[in-house]
């Protein structure tokens, strides 16, 4: 897998609040060759159109094959993103890695402040997509998980209770994942 590594760029798509030292995408950063975070001008109070138009800039500037790994409301802002780039952008996306997807539609209070990412597209993603889920995830019933992967065309895979699959998951580099990663890869025609 590592030679294949090198034929991407993996684009690193944190959610709200960026991605601290101890996140599994902080430790894949320094990982995978070809690898950049995708930086949000404000972190904490999200912009939709701002955070979308930043992946797309970031698409556009890669010169290999794209990689997209994102985590919570990130991976809101990728399936807006592709609802509306072109098909030239949305071709050069290998293949979608989407973990602790964020229920930005769910009427409670606390979600508030990603209810501007609602309502999220429900149109199958042109590019192989994994959505990694846990079953005790605060931001997403597992049940809704599903539905984003039947609505995306996108395959599921259930990590058993791992909260929301962040720092306080306690992950570290996360070997699963990486694991997980590598299947999706290979589905993308690695």
């Amino acid at each position: 897998m590592a030679g294949a590594l090198s034929s991407f760029d993996f684009l690193i798509l944190p959610g709200r609040g960026n991605s601290d030292p101890q996140h599994w995408q902080t430790h894949w950063l320094g990982m995978f060759p070809n690898a950049s975070r995708v930086l949000q001008a404000d972190w904490d109070r999200p912009d939709p159109e701002d955070w979308v138009r930043r992946i797309d800039a970031a698409i556009a500037s890669a010169p290999r094959p794209v990689v997209l790994v994102a985590h919570s409301l990130a991976t809101a802002a990728t399936v807006k993103w592709a609802a509306g780039a072109s098909a030239q952008q949305r071709g050069k996306v290998a293949a979608a890695f989407l973990a602790a997807t964020t229920d930005v539609g769910n009427p409670d209070p606390s979600f508030d402040i990603v209810r501007r990412f609602a309502p999220l597209p429900m149109e199958r993603l042109p590019f192989p997509t994994l959505i990694v889920a846990s079953l005790n995830d605060p931001r997403v019933a597992f049940g809704r998980s599903q539905e984003f992967a039947a609505a995306w065309g996108a395959e599921l895979a259930d990590v058993g209770e791992r909260g929301h699959i962040g720092s306080d998951s306690g992950l570290g580099v996360w070997g699963e994942g990486l694991l997980l990663l590598g299947g999706l890869l290979a589905k993308a025609g690695v």
